[in-house]
């Protein structure tokens, strides 16, 4: 089992100014490259401080130049907010700069709060359906003289300019239903899953869809599938019960966005009070502890070592969690040093 990064720039107040954010979020990427993780993925939100993150080719074309060996994915650009001519250049063109170490995530989007303002109207159900148009059509643009005329998307004979290093730089689908698994095996392209802050019977019934999905699909090349979680490694007890409490916030302000019900001034969602996170159980830190990997180099290693015996190819540390730098660098230091060497890595 390979692993990689997940990360991004986020704040939760305006404490700290974005040049910082990004100063530290490009060292978390650094620690990653030199530490030999397979890869880094970071991925796309709009006019949200909790998930800063624009536009990811223009973020991993400047990695590309500050890392060596690491692959640079997208995790993930939402789909509708992209036409397959402008997705499929942009991608080659970044594949170009990183010589060819781009890998490209693509989801349906989760946030109502940006479909609000990019395309008013849209729901999950139509952003997947675009998606399942995208995908298809971005090949055959790398491919060439290509025409389309679909539900969303129509344009004559047409190549992508420039075309990739890499001639099908490798997809992956954000998938959580049986059809988006479905979807991802038959197109050709690999599947990321998140059980979010759920435990481990979810990532047993993701791995479930993947293998049913791919038993339909006998007749094509077994893809790849991906794992993301949210992880820390932590140095002894008072540190990793921080960290559950910490994730516990985090994902606290995850629904608090999802919901898309509470104020937002300045990129930044009305703060929490601390007793009604302390009232949410579901959150909890004690939830956190048991379903996020969330413990000492030891726990962490056994909790991996089922997820790489149930089949999963790729294990991504999330690491966006609203702690301070130094709390994620110690916690990535931790993982890259005394986990990753009982896998081979």
């Amino acid at each position: 089992m390979k692993f990689s990064l997940f990360v991004h720039m986020e704040r939760l107040d305006a404490d700290q100014d974005h040049k910082s954010l990004y100063e530290e979020f490009v060292a978390l990427c650094e620690i990653a490259d030199k530490g030999g993780m397979h890869a880094i993925w970071t991925g796309e939100h709009h006019g949200m401080d909790f998930t800063i993150a624009p536009n990811p080719f223009v973020t991993i074309a400047d990695l590309a130049r500050r890392t060596s060996k690491v692959r640079l994915g997208t995790g993930t650009v939402i789909a509708p907010f992209w036409h397959p001519i402008k997705l499929a250049g942009e991608a080659a063109m970044t594949d170009l700069i990183c010589d060819g170490r781009l890998d490209i995530g693509i989801a349906r989007g989760a946030y109502s709060f940006e479909y609000e303002r990019l395309l008013p109207g849209l729901d999950a159900w139509g952003a997947g359906q675009r998606m399942r148009e995208l995908i298809p059509a971005v090949k055959k643009l790398w491919e060439g003289d290509y025409a389309h005329d679909g539900e969303f998307y129509k344009f004559p004979s047409t190549t992508s300019a420039p075309k990739p290093i890499q001639q099908h730089p490798p997809i992956w689908v954000a998938a959580r239903d049986p059809n988006s698994h479905e979807f991802a095996i038959a197109n050709g392209c690999n599947v990321q899953v998140t059980p979010l802050w759920q435990g481990d019977d979810e990532v047993e019934t993701l791995m479930g869809r993947f293998n049913e999905a791919c038993a339909k699909n006998a007749a094509v090349e077994r893809p790849k599938i991906m794992l993301l979680r949210h992880t820390y490694v932590g140095s002894d007890e008072a540190d990793i019960a921080q960290a559950a409490h910490e994730m516990s916030v985090y994902y606290n302000y995850f629904f608090a966005w999802f919901k898309n019900e509470k104020p937002i001034h300045q990129g930044l969602i009305e703060r929490i009070p601390a007793e009604d996170i302390a009232a949410n159980a579901m959150l909890s830190a004690d939830v956190m502890r048991a379903n996020n990997v969330v413990g000492n180099a030891g726990d962490v290693i056994r909790r991996l070592k089922a997820y790489e015996a149930m089949g999963y190819d790729e294990y991504s540390f999330w690491i966006d969690t609203g702690m301070s730098f130094e709390r994620k660098k110690a916690s990535l230091d931790r993982f890259i040093a005394d986990v990753m060497p009982a896998f081979g890595e």
